[in-house]
C-alpha cells in the first residue's frame, strides 16, 4: 500500500506538468482549431528564462529564497508570454486564412527553430538549475519531497487563476466567445486578433512555470528538453478532450499517473510508450476525449 501510494503521488506531480503544458496546446486548439506544436519549445525557453534571470538577479534575489524564486517565476512567465505573442503575430497570424495543413507544418518548423536556435544561443551541454532547497518529508512510510508540494500548490493556484479568467473576464468571455464562432463574434466588436494573441501569451506563460517545476524535479535543463514532456502533454489534451481546459487538466493527472505506476513496475522500459499507446487507444475508441464532446461539422 505505501508503495501504491508513493507512486500515486509521484505521479500527480508528474501530471501536474503535464496538464499546466496542456492547458496552453487545447487554449490554442480551442480558438484556432490547431495545434500549436513549438509549445513544447516555450516551455524549454521558460526553464532558460529562469535560469539565466535567477543568475543575473543572484545578488539580490537568492533563488534559494520564496521572494527571489516567485519574481523568477514571474519574469520567465512574462518572457513566454511575449515570446508566444511574437510567434503568433509572425508565424501563425499571416497563415490565418490559409489550410490548416499549411499551419502545422509552420508549427513544426517554429519548433523545430526554437529547438536549434536554443542549442546556438544557450548552448548544447545541460546545465543545472533549481529554485528553492530541496527537503524530504517521511509521512507514514512515504517520502514527501517539498518541491512536490510546490508543485501541486502552484499548479492548483495557477488553475483557479485560470478557470477565474476564462470564466468570470471580459477577455475570458471573448476567448469562449471567439472560440464558439469567430465571424460572431467579430459582428459582436471583438478584437478577434487580440484575443488570440492573450491566448498566446496565456498558453505560454503556463508553459513556462510548466518548464521551471520541471526543473526543480529534474534539475538539468537543455535545448531539446521539451520534446517528450510536450508530446506526452499533448496525449494529455487529446485524452481529456482537445479544446475542453478541465479536460487537459483531468488528462496531464490521469497520464502522470498511468506514467509513474508504470515505471514502478517491471515494464519501466515501456513508460514512454505507455502515453502513446494511450493516444491510439483514444483515437480508435473515443476520439472527442474523456470530457470533449463529438461535433457533426455541416458540408
Amino acid at each position: 500500500m505505501n508503495e501504491f501510494l508513493q507512486q500515486l503521488l509521484n505521479g500527480l506531480a508528474l501530471g501536474a506538468i503535464y496538464a499546466l503544458i496542456a492547458l496552453g496546446y487545447t487554449m490554442v486548439y480551442g480558438v484556432l482549431r490547431f495545434i500549436n506544436f513549438a509549445h513544447s519549445d516555450v516551455f524549454m525557453v521558460g526553464a532558460f528564462a529562469a535560469y539565466y534571470i535567477s543568475n543575473g538577479l543572484a545578488r539580490w534575489l537568492p533563488p534559494e529564497s520564496i521572494p527571489g524564486a516567485v519574481i523568477i517565476m514571474l519574469l520567465a512567465m512574462a518572457v513566454c508570454a511575449v515570446l508566444g505573442v511574437v510567434v503568433e503575430k509572425l508565424a501563425y497570424r499571416p497563415l490565418r486564412d490559409r489550410s490548416k495543413l499549411n499551419v502545422l507544418i509552420t508549427a513544426i518548423g517554429v519548433s523545430l527553430f526554437l529547438e536549434y536556435s536554443g542549442q546556438l544561443l544557450f548552448g548544447a551541454d545541460p546545465k543545472t538549475f533549481r529554485l528553492l532547497p530541496s527537503r524530504n518529508v517521511e509521512l507514514g512510510g512515504l517520502v514527501l519531497n517539498s518541491n512536490q508540494l510546490i508543485v501541486f500548490g502552484l499548479t492548483l493556484v495557477l488553475l483557479l487563476a485560470l478557470r477565474h479568467i476564462v470564466m468570470k473576464t471580459r477577455i475570458g468571455t471573448a476567448m469562449r466567445a471567439v472560440s464558439f464562432n469567430h465571424q460572431a463574434a467579430a459582428l459582436m466588436g471583438i478584437n478577434i486578433d487580440s484575443v488570440i494573441s492573450f491566448t498566446f501569451a496565456l498558453g505560454s506563460a503556463l508553459a513556462a512555470a510548466a518548464g521551471i517545476l520541471y526543473a526543480m524535479n529534474y534539475p538539468a535543463i537543455e535545448p531539446l528538453m521539451g520534446v517528450m514532456p510536450g508530446l506526452k502533454a499533448f496525449v494529455a489534451a487529446v485524452l481529456g478532450g482537445i479544446g475542453n481546459i478541465p479536460g487537459a487538466a483531468m488528462g496531464g493527472v490521469l497520464l502522470g499517473m498511468v506514467e509513474s505506476f508504470v515505471r514502478g513496475s517491471r515494464y519501466s522500459t515501456y513508460a514512454d510508450a505507455i502515453a502513446f499507446a494511450i493516444l491510439i487507444l483514444i483515437l480508435l475508441f473515443r476520439p472527442a476525449g474523456l470530457l470533449g464532446k463529438s461535433v457533426v461539422e455541416k458540408v
